[in-house]
């Protein structure tokens, strides 16, 4: 077992009878690196400063009264990546209810064991783990890189020299295409894999590909069929609600989401977006509902947010329940106490509660509030900053709705673009802010092209580049802009070295380049220098 030795654990478990079980089964497999945490939230902790190579989470770590369980957790990590591809997840249960051990297995633990389990066991499927992570470690580590290119052609050598994995390395490529939103490319490995084995999470990667191509009709027919076929397939429902949800339709997707969480009720994300759609749909009971368990279940997640206070208070606002908003705003404050976000949700929950209560003035009032300290605060969503945009917009505060817009706008991690921020005052009859953030912004481009010329005269290439990226963000449709950028980038790599993430992006703003522009004069000399700077750097093709 000495191939072991190297190997790191944590053992997530609250039983110290448990742990010490766990230890000695380990010390019999050759490992004898291992930590522990009590709970859900020692375990954040212990990944923010380290990595492991095996993390074996008991399910159950001892109920609502003391935090998260280890599906709520697994969430968690995943979504803020604190575990990464190479880190082996196992979880352990004696869970008998079905839809909590469903919940887990949607959120792809490498493997889970049901207790008690012998020493065998544990052994045996670490071993699986640890055999499957060797096959795939060369592509994973070319993903870390960023080089996504060079992955997808690891997959399809793996795929010939490990046949066990093939399927799992297709499944792979066809994500990384995504990734790359080569969508047409996806489609056609999942089109092959699905037409040799007819797989669930293949019919669902072919429908996400149509989705992406546009074709909502299709990809909409193609889940329905898929979720008679496999009810249990989570993604499938959370898929066809976006599906009604472009189409216009929120009634429908709350219907769809509801079937989800009465199969699966435990993953807070489901839970939360359930909610929000009930309140498009205006149904202001199941969004209390849905709220209300978002709440209990992230109350002990080290990520959690003030903003499913406000959005259980807009439910039951909109319910005419003043006192339960009242109280939920309370505990709001209690909750949140020194949050950086906390003062912009309690006044846009206070504005909430005025608007029902018929109080106008009220409401403007606080919405103003929260509308001026939007900038100042930090770690709040695009979607609570564009909720408050348009109750801005109710209230007839032209102003302050153009304010928070713009601060949404001016993020470049807000993945929310031009389109959609214009389409809130397109939907509020409001087409001259429209057209007034739009000069904004384009104005506001033109100026950080300027300071990037600024920066990229003092030698700060890097500098530079982020702040072309932020014009990007601001005026995507520019061709100067979409040119300077793919000139920056170029610069950037020449001077200081091919990064494979660059790369992509400025493979992406030629392409773009192309389409819009095929005789654009200065597109075949970036295109010289791009592929010139490839065979720099040794890049394959």
């Amino acid at each position: 077992m000495q191939q072991n030795s190297h190997l790191s654990v944590l053992v997530i478990d609250p039983n110290p009878g448990m742990r010490g079980s766990i230890q000695n089964m380990l010390g019999q497999a050759g490992i004898s690196k291992v930590e522990y945490a009590v709970n859900a939230g020692t375990a954040v902790k212990q990944l923010m400063r380290r990595s492991y190579d095996i993390i074996l989470c008991e399910y159950d770590l001892g109920g609502s009264a003391e935090g998260q369980d280890g599906q709520q957790l697994l969430e968690d990590l995943r979504h803020h990546r604190l575990i990464g591809l190479l880190t082996i997840f196992i979880m352990l249960t004696s869970e008998a209810v079905y839809s909590k051990v469903l919940g887990a297995a949607e959120l792809q633990p490498t493997d889970y064991i049901l207790k008690p389990f012998t020493v065998d066991t544990l052994v045996q499927r670490v071993n699986r783990a640890l055999e499957r992570r060797a096959a795939f470690l060369p592509t994973f580590q070319l993903i870390g890189q960023g080089n996504l290119r060079e992955a997808i052609r690891s997959c399809v050598k793996a795929e010939a020299a490990h046949p066990r994995f093939a399927t799992d390395f297709a499944r792979l490529r066809a994500e990384m295409h995504v990734n790359l939103k080569e969508y047409a490319e996806a489609e056609k490995v999942y089109r092959a894999i699905f037409d040799t084995r007819p797989l669930g999470w293949a019919h669902l990667g072919l429908a996400r590909t149509m989705f992406s191509l546009g074709r909502i009709d299709e990809a909409r027919a193609s889940l329905e069929e898929l979720i008679k076929a496999n009810p249990q397939l989570m993604g499938a429902y959370d898929l066809l609600a976006r599906c009604h949800e472009a189409q216009g339709a929120p009634a429908k997707a709350k219907e769809v989401l509801e079937q989800a969480v009465a199969i699966s009720p435990h993953v807070v994300r489901r839970l939360r977006k359930l909610g929000e759609v009930a309140l498009d749909a205006g149904d202001a009971g199941i969004a209390e509902k849905s709220f209300k368990q978002v709440v209990g279940k992230a109350r002990y997640s080290e990520f959690r947010t003030p903003e499913d206070h406000v959005n259980l208070v807009r439910a039951l606002a909109k319910k005419g329940d003043s006192e339960q908003a009242t109280n939920v705003l309370r505990d709001l404050e209690r909750a949140f106490r020194g949050n950086p976000a906390l003062d912009v949700c309690k006044a846009y929950a206070n504005a909430l509660m005025h608007e029902a209560a018929g109080n106008g003035i009220a409401a403007a009032s606080d919405l103003k509030v929260a509308a001026h300290g939007v900038r100042a605060a930090t770690g709040l969503s695009a979607n609570l900053k564009m909720s408050l945009s348009r109750s801005c917009l109710a209230q007839k505060l032209d102003g302050e709705a153009s304010d928070v817009m713009m601060a949404v706008l001016n993020d470049v991690n807000s993945e929310v673009s031009t389109e959609q921020a214009m389409d809130v005052f397109a939907k509020a009859g409001r087409n001259d802010l429209a057209r007034a953030i739009g000069e904004q912004l384009d104005t506001q481009a033109q100026i950080l092209l300027g300071v990037a010329d600024e920066k990229r005269n003092m030698g700060d290439m890097r500098g530079a580049v982020q702040t072309l990226l932020e014009a990007l963000h601001m005026a995507p449709q520019s061709m100067k802009v979409t040119l300077a950028v793919a000139g920056g980038i170029l610069r950037q790599m020449n001077e200081l070295g091919w990064e494979h993430p660059m790369g992509e992006l400025c493979h992406a703003q030629l392409e773009k380049i192309r389409e819009q522009a095929p005789d654009h004069p200065r597109l075949q000399p970036l295109l010289n220098e791009y592929n010139a700077t490839r065979r720099k750097y040794g890049i394959a093709s």
